[in-house]
């Protein structure tokens, strides 16, 4: 009877001890298996469920304006006040719906190359009115003329040509006017070839972005589908802000730092989109990146919306403008184990900068340059809530049930050996008595 008692309790001390080896072995190589399986169709790669989900994204992605209206035109032009302006939005486009193309992998370097079309669908649901809706802002030939032509004699020329086209400094366009592009009268009048038609982001329909080189996530999971080049050039970066709940996932969210946009002085990395030393003070301004020399000397500032970040001097001849970090800032929210990007924000503010030019009568009532702010976009996507929950039941799911598996059989076992092996010593000692 006591050897049977004694048996018992050895076999499940030893069953316990199976039990939390087992709950043991299963953590790293459960995981190791479980990342194995991940990684298997996460990568871009023909064949993969993320190489086809990423070709043609199927979460809607959203981009949304604001149109900074300038409210106090004449007393800018004529007595050089401050600029005095009003966000009036979003007017809503759905955009990248088309597939990427020419898409090229590159075994060695684990990238992979694309073009993304370009494509714009208003969504009059998502916006507080129509395209047609008309506001005034900045003219931008007429502001862009003295950057293009410093020259005082060519500056006579196109004078003239402003004061035939009845043009001055600002003027009423629609929403679909300024962003997608109109005839603009004064540059029609120039008598050689040139592009009349003038947009904020004229050309786009039926042309592409890129090329954009990402990584396939081969040798780094968390590297998936990360924007390595943008047409040559390095990507600006992002770190880690947060650890968030999406939809009942775990994300990482990570945010564009202000180092991004530092001046010159700040970040050296910066020293090419200081082109004006009189405007930016000589590279010490910070929040402002100058990007004219890939517009072709159009005085083209980028910037965060309602110029987060930025010198404070650079707002002092600008009122209505009202930073906020939560609605401003540019954040993408990463699942940490696939890599997958499930929700983001990429906010950005267009700025032209307008100064003083004697010879064009439109402007000579200027006794300072001015950053004028002509809008702000969001671009903007979320898993969807039925992908939410496929996400969570295929991956997030799995990995959650292995974890609690895991940890039940360690728990159980060590509470199984330690129980069976104290009441099999008490046993011995009531024998030994």
């Amino acid at each position: 009877m006591g050897c049977d008692r004694n048996c018992g309790l050895i076999a499940g001390a030893v069953i316990g001890a199976v039990l939390a080896v087992f709950g043991g072995i299963l953590m790293p190589v459960g995981d190791m298996i479980i990342e194995k399986t991940i990684k298997k169709e996460v990568v871009l790669e023909e064949g993969t469920i993320a190489f086809k989900n990423w070709v043609k994204t199927g979460t809607e992605v959203y981009r949304q304006f604001w149109i900074f209206e300038v409210l106090n035109p004449q007393e800018v032009a004529i007595n050089s006040t401050n600029i005095k302006v009003q966000q009036r939005g979003p007017y809503t486009y759905r955009v990248r719906y088309l597939p990427k193309e020419n898409v090229t992998h590159d075994s060695q370097t684990n990238t992979v190359s694309f073009v993304q079309p370009n494509g714009a669908i208003f969504e009059p649901s998502l916006s507080v009115g129509s395209e047609n809706d008309t506001f005034t802002i900045l003219n931008l030939a007429v502001a862009a003329a003295p950057h293009l032509y410093p020259n005082a004699f060519v500056q006579v020329l196109l004078n003239s040509l402003i004061k035939k086209s009845k043009s001055s400094m600002f003027q009423r366009r629609t929403v679909k006017e300024i962003l997608w592009g109109y005839k603009d009268p004064f540059l029609s009048l120039v008598p050689y070839p040139i592009s009349t038609t003038v947009g904020v982001f004229f050309p786009y329909n039926n042309t592409a972005d890129g090329v954009f080189r990402v990584f396939n996530g081969k040798d780094d999971i968390s590297k998936v589908a990360i924007i390595d080049t943008y047409k040559g050039k390095k990507s600006i970066y992002a770190v880690f802000g947060a650890e968030l709940n999406l939809k009942g996932i775990s994300v990482y969210r990570f945010i564009l730092p202000p180092e991004a946009f530092a001046s010159p002085l700040q970040n050296p990395d910066n020293h090419c989109f200081c082109t004006d030393r009189e405007i930016s003070n000589n590279c010490t301004f910070y929040g402002l990146l100058d990007i004219s020399k890939c517009k072709e000397g159009k005085p083209v500032i980028l910037s965060l919306p309602h110029l987060l970040h930025a010198s404070p001097e650079v707002a002092e001849t600008i009122e209505g403008i009202n930073p906020n970090v939560e609605e401003h800032s540019t954040f993408l929210d990463v699942e940490p184990i696939t890599g997958f990007t499930l929700q983001f924000a990429k906010r950005l503010q267009v700025n032209l900068m307008v100064k003083p030019a004697k010879k064009i009568e439109a402007l000579k009532g200027l006794k300072r340059p001015y950053l004028v702010p002509i809008l702000w976009l969001n671009e903007t996507g979320t898993i969807g809530d039925e992908k939410a929950e496929m996400f969570k039941n295929q991956v997030t799911g799995k990995i959650n049930l292995l974890g609690l598996v895991e940890i039940v059989l360690l728990s159980v076992g060590v509470v199984m050996f330690v129980a069976f092996m104290i009441s099999y010593c008490a046993c011995r000692s009531k024998r030994a008595k």
